[in-house]
C-alpha cells in the first residue's frame, strides 16, 4: 500500500513556551501540548494557588491535571525533526559534498587533510571514532583539497619555499637545500599582514581624493557666487 505524504507546517508543533519543537510532548485537559518540561515548569509556580491554566487559552484547572505522554504526536515530531535535520544537512549548490556519503549526497563539515576527504557530520563522526588517538589534520570543509597536497609525493603542502615562491611538502626539502623556506602557516599569516597594509593604503588614497573632490567642489560653489557679483 503506498505510504500518504501530507505536508504540514512546522509551527503547528512548536512548544508555546519555549518556541521550539515539541520535546516529549503532554496533551491538558483543554486541548494544548507542551513540552512536558515546559508545562511542569510553568504549573510549579502556579502551586500555591493550587489553581493551574493553560498558557495559551488560560483555561484553568483544579487540581492538577496527571501528564500523559502524547504518543502518536510525539512521533509525527520525531519524524519531523528527522526531516529538517536531512534538509539542513543535504549539499546545495556550492557546498563541499561529503565523499562517503553514497547516493544522497549531505553537505561536508569538514575535510581531513590526512585522508583526503571531506566528511558530513555522521561521517565525521566515524571518522573521529575510527582514528581516535591518531593526529588527522582537520580543517574547515573545502572543495580544494587536491590542492593543498604535493603530487608527487602525496603530502600536505605545509611548507612555502621563498626562493622558488610556492608552497612544498616535508619530502620536497631535499630539493630545496639552502633555500628561504617557512611554514605555509607562517607564510599565511605574514601575506595576510601585507594585504592589510595594502588595503589600509589604499583606504587612506581614497579618502585623501575624496577630500580633494570636496574641496574642488566647494572652491566651484565659491566661484559661481563670486562672478555674479562682479558683474
Amino acid at each position: 500500500m503506498a505510504e500518504t505524504r501530507i505536508s504540514v507546517d512546522q509551527k503547528e508543533f512548536m512548544c508555546a513556551v519555549c518556541l521550539d519543537l515539541l520535546k516529549d510532548p503532554v496533551a491538558i485537559p483543554c486541548g494544548h501540548s507542551y513540552c512536558k518540561s515546559c508545562i511542569t515548569g510553568c504549573w510549579d509556580q502556579e502551586d500555591e494557588k493550587r489553581v493551574y491554566s493553560c498558557p495559551q487559552c488560560r483555561q484553568t484547572f483544579s487540581p492538577r491535571p496527571a501528564l500523559a505522554r502524547n504518543t502518536m504526536l510525539a512521533e509525527v515530531v520525531e519524524k519531523l525533526k528527522k526531516t529538517k535535520l536531512s534538509a539542513d544537512c543535504d549539499a546545495g549548490a556550492g557546498d563541499v559534498q561529503c565523499d562517503v556519503c553514497t547516493g544522497r549526497k549531505y553537505r561536508a563539515v569538514k575535510s581531513c587533510l590526512v585522508c583526503l576527504n571531506s566528511y558530513c557530520q555522521n561521517h565525521l563522526e566515524q571518522h573521529e571514532s575510527w582514528f581516535k588517538g591518531k593526529k588527522h589534520n582537520l580543517t574547515d570543509a573545502t572543495g580544494q583539497l587536491q590542492e593543498m597536497i604535493c603530487q608527487k609525493h602525496e603530502k600536505l603542502l605545509e611548507v612555502f619555499c621563498r626562493t622558488d615562491q610556492k608552497c612544498i611538502c616535508v619530502l620536497c626539502m631535499d630539493e630545496h637545500k639552502n633555500h628561504d623556506t617557512v611554514s605555509a602557516a607562517a607564510q599565511r599569516t605574514e601575506k595576510q599582514k601585507q594585504l592589510k597594509e595594502t588595503q589600509k593604503t589604499f583606504q587612506q588614497r581614497i579618502q585623501q581624493r575624496e577630500k580633494d573632490l570636496q574641496q574642488l567642489r566647494e572652491a566651484v560653489e565659491s566661484h559661481k557666487v563670486s562672478v555674479p557679483l562682479l558683474l
